[in-house]
Formats: structure tokens, C-alpha cells, sequence
């Protein structure tokens, strides 16, 4: 008996800036990731994998492998040069014509309205999130987008990987530049989640056929040993980076713990009864995350006196019986089941996994296809964690989407860190002929999303 739901969405999940390219076209605003250089192991940002030129041939390959489902990232500076001025009707259309190939295709459009490529002119003049305006900017960019496409697109999300704005990779992802203090971190967290609220009460205010979901890079750790305090700090970051945002999702509150440690530090003035209003309205029809690897917490290596949202990174620890990729990601797919089964537990909500994969340094010969196993069983290996949650723990999932299916640059953009079950046929510094070639994986997922999860 098939485990999964007959109507399951298999596919690629993607960010605008590290395929679209096109970095000075169609009347596109600079964003932040536009300005950054190429350094010894990464690429620029101008050209990624030319998806605004090429996504006739790459939706091809997706239809080709029986994907049905395409989720992909809105460039607010493409549709929105400033972000608060006028609206781009060029960048617009290039994302309407998006959706319609994928429509044709069989494919549903999956939009995501920020995946950390701030509009370079909100963070420069108002530094990025920490601000009242951009928060203003970004809902009036996010109506606009619920205008032109709410229609069309079933599936929304609001930010990727949200819970990032409760960690210290916030001051990296939001177009802040200050002094890194707790207080704006907090304002971040908070700014970001109203953003959210406005977006999601839109929707369930005035389009009725389309459902939003939260969205999480789940934070998944484990105590390094038995001590308890090691046990202690993980219960405590978990609360802060996982716990908070899904209660906020499901809610519309914060979690008591962490607005009792806001309390205790000064910083619950941030919690704006009129913004509070807002966010209490928030439901998700939905949760989704991204999952790639876990990680321990050993308290020990804490120092006194350390924000809760710091604990992961001050108190990480290597976990001994795990396999890492070279980037030192462990992997772990039982972390993943645990993940699954954890969230449904607390939300009740249908569940969707929209990034998953695995990075290694390949090399292509010109000739023959990568014979790429290990990134074979690393799919395998967690589709059938997925389905165990499934069918054994009784979890609703809606889908599953690998990350960067068609090889992309990676987040920091290292070209030769590749995800893919198609390569890209270019390096950091060389373009090449960018010749779209799928790998072994590639086949062997086809026959997966043709048997909905059957066959591994």
C-alpha cells in the first residue's frame, strides 16, 4: 500500500538569486546579493544558472522527471526596483510568463516572497528590517504580488526559512547593518513575523482558494551527552528557535518563555500592542521547512550569561555518530522523521518539506552523466523517513521538493557545491556553455515521483 496522498506534490524548490541571473535586465532594481564580488571560491551573483533566459528549457527537465509542483522566489527588486516605489511591469510580466509555462506544464507555482535578497536601496537608506518602512514596503509588495498572481498560484510563503530572524544569521539576511545587539535582533524577529501576519491575513481575508503556510529551517539538536544542562540548553533553544515562530504560525502568539526572558531583559516594549493585534489573527494552512542536517548542543562550551537564540552556535558541538558531507553537514534522516513527527504533533497541520538535499563537489568528464549514488540513497534515505512518518506516526505531508534539483550556486555562491540531479556545465569564474546534463539521480527520481514514492 502507497503511504503517500494521492494528490502529493514532488519537485525543486529554488531562490531567485541564485538562478534567475540577469542582474541588470528587464528593469531590475540592484539588491544586496548584486553588489557582492566573486572571491577565490565563489561566483557573483550576475548570471547564477540564467533561469530568466533559460526556464523554458529547465520547467522541460522538471516536466521531463515528472515534477508537479515548482516552488521558486519573487526578486522584489525585479518587480520592485527601490522597493517602495513604483512597481516594474517588465519584472512583473517575466514572472507572469513564469507561472503560465509552468501552468502549461502541469506544473503548480509555488511563490516564496523573500529569500534574503533585500532591495539594496531599503538597506542601505533604512537598513533593512530593523525598519518601520521597510516593513510598510514589504506588505505593500506583498499585496501587490497577492493582486497580480493570487489567482493563479495556490501555494504561498512569505519568507524562507523564517526562524533565521531569531538567530544571529538575522543580521546576515535582513539588510541590517549595526551593532549586532539583542535588542535588534528582537525588533527583526518581530518586524518580520508582522510582515508575515499582514501577507497571511491578506490571503485568508480575500483569496479564498489559495493557502499560505509558515516556513522554517527546522533547528533540529540534539544534547551532546545525557548531562542535563546539555539537555536544559536544548529544550531552551529549541523553545526560542523552533517552538516561538511555530506557535506564532499557528496562534498568533509568542511562546511564554520567550516573552518572559524579553521581560526580564528590557526588550518587551517590542512587542507593539497594535502590531500584537495584527499577528494575532495569523493561521497557516500549512508549515513548511527545510531540512538538511541536525546538529548537538554541548553546555559546557556556553558561556554565562548567553541570549538563548546564540546557543547553537556557542554550544556546537560535532555529533560523533553521524556522516558529514564535506561542508561538515550531517546527515541524518531519522532527524528528519523526528522533525516531521515533532511539528505535526504540535500544529495538527498538513506538513511540506520544500528544501532537502545534499551538496558535494563534482566534476563533469563532457561526455558521460555523474554517477551520483550518494546523492541517491541521501533521497532515498530521507523520502523513506518521510514516508515511516507517514504511515507509522500518522503525519499529514503534502510534499516533498529538493533543493536546487537543477544545480544552482550555493548559498554562499560556490558553484562546485551542487546540489543538482541536472549539472550545470559552469564553474565559479567560468561560464562555460552553462549545457543543462542530467545525472544518474536524475533518472532514479523520475521513476520515484512516477510510483508517488513506490519505488526507491
Amino acid at each position: 500500500m502507497n503511504e503517500l496522498r494521492k494528490d502529493f506534490l514532488w519537485g525543486n524548490s529554488t531562490s531567485s538569486m541564485q538562478t534567475e541571473g540577469a542582474y541588470n535586465e528587464g528593469g531590475k532594481g540592484k539588491s544586496v546579493y548584486d553588489i557582492r564580488k566573486a572571491t577565490d571560491d565563489a561566483s557573483d551573483w550576475k548570471v547564477a544558472i540564467d533561469e530568466y533566459h533559460r526556464y523554458p528549457e529547465d520547467i522541460k527537465l522538471m516536466k521531463d522527471m515528472g515534477m508537479n509542483c515548482y516552488r521558486f522566489q519573487i526578486s522584489w527588486s525585479r518587480v520592485n526596483p527601490e522597493g517602495d516605489g513604483d512597481f516594474n511591469e517588465e519584472g512583473i510580466k517575466f514572472y507572469n510568463d513564469l507561472i503560465d509555462e509552468l501552468l502549461a506544464n502541469d506544473i503548480q507555482p509555488m511563490i516564496c516572497l523573500y529569500h534574503f535578497d533585500m532591495p539594496l536601496h531599503l538597506a542601505e537608506k533604512y537598513n533593512g528590517f530593523v525598519s518601520q518602512h521597510v516593513v510598510d514596503a514589504f506588505i505593500r509588495y506583498g499585496k501587490e504580488m497577492l493582486k497580480r498572481f493570487g489567482n493563479k498560484v495556490k501555494y504561498w510563503i512569505t519568507f524562507n526559512e523564517q526562524n533565521l530572524y531569531s538567530v544571529p544569521e538575522a543580521f546576515k539576511i535582513s539588510g541590517y547593518k549595526g551593532d549586532n545587539s539583542i535588542r535588534d535582533l528582537y525588533q527583526i524577529q518581530q518586524h518580520v513575523f508582522l510582515c508575515h501576519a499582514a501577507i497571511a491575513n491578506e490571503v485568508h481575508e480575500n483569496y479564498p482558494n489559495t493557502q499560505i503556510g509558515g516556513m522554517l529551517a527546522y533547528q533540529e539538536v540534539y544534547p551532546a551527552t545525557a548531562l542535563p544542562t546539555d539537555v536544559a540548553a536544548t529544550r531552551k533553544f529549541l523553545e526560542f528557535a523552533d517552538n516561538n515562530l511555530i506557535r506564532l504560525f499557528t496562534e498568533g502568539k509568542y511562546s511564554d518563555e520567550v516573552v518572559h526572558y524579553m521581560k526580564l531583559n528590557q526588550l518587551d516594549d517590542i512587542l507593539d500592542p497594535k502590531e500584537m493585534e495584527i499577528i494575532s489573527h495569523t493561521k497557516s494552512d500549512f508549515i513548511s521547512f527545510s531540512y538538511y542536517s541536525t546538529s548537538t548542543i554541548d553546555s559546557t562550551l556556553i558561556p554565562i550569561n548567553t541570549c538563548p537564540n546564540f546557543y547553537s552556535i556557542e554550544g556546537h558541538k560535532p555529533n560523533p555518530y553521524l556522516l558529514t558531507n564535506e561542508w561538515d553537514w550531517q546527515i541524518d534522516p531519522l532527524g528528519f522523521r523526528t522533525v516531521l513527527t515533532t511539528i505535526s504533533n504540535e500544529t495538527h497541520l498538513p506538513l511540506f518539506p520544500i528544501e532537502n538535499g545534499i551538496g558535494v563537489s563534482e566534476k563533469w568528464d563532457g561526455q558521460n552523466p555523474i554517477n551520483d549514488d550518494y546523492r541517491i540513497k541521501y533521497h532515498r534515505d530521507h523520502i523513506q523517513a518521510m514516508k515511516d512518518a507517514v504511515s507509522i506516526d500518522g503525519v499529514n505531508v503534502m510534499g516533498y521538493l529538493g533543493w536546487g534539483l537543477i544545480d544552482i550556486p550555493s548559498s554562499q555562491g560556490n558553484m562546485e557545491k551542487r546540489y543538482g540531479m541536472v549539472y550545470v556545465n559552469r564553474g565559479n569564474h567560468d561560464l562555460r556553455d552553462m549545457k543543462r546534463v542530467p545525472k544518474k539521480s536524475f533518472n532514479w527520481f523520475k521513476e520515484v515521483i512516477k510510483s508517488n514514492g513506490n519505488i526507491l
